[in-house]
């Protein structure tokens, strides 16, 4: 589950993996520090997934420090996010989406997996 205000830091590619494995619903955001825009997205985005989405799991993976995550997921322009369901790449958002775009791509899946439960 995302943390109130923030996602969940990644500390590295193995954590990463283990995390994805564990969670039946993940969004990933891969970002910079040194992206404006990326910094000014990823609260909303946290706050996206606190207010309509919160039984999903919101991680962040800084590429700069873990450059290995973003080629293993072929991440190469930020911000780029990632949705995860039972395991598996579902969508994937770059550079210029809204927020709009992001909760109409989490809304199906997340209600498929998690209205069962």
């Amino acid at each position: 589950m995302t943390p109130a205000g923030d996602l969940l830091p990644v500390g590295s590619l193995a954590e990463l993996h283990a995390l994805l494995a564990a969670q039946p619903a993940v969004l990933v955001y891969f970002s910079t520090p040194d992206c404006r825009v990326c910094q000014a997205l990823r609260p909303k985005v946290a706050e996206l997934l606190a207010r309509d989405f919160p039984r999903l799991s919101g991680l962040y993976v800084d590429c700069a420090a873990l450059p290995d995550a973003a080629g293993q997921y072929q991440v190469f322009s930020v911000p780029t996010m990632i949705g995860f369901f039972e395991g598996r790449e579902w969508r994937r958002w770059g550079r210029s989406v809204g927020l709009e775009e992001i909760r109409s791509g989490l809304d199906r899946p997340y209600g498929l997996i998690f209205a069962e439960r």
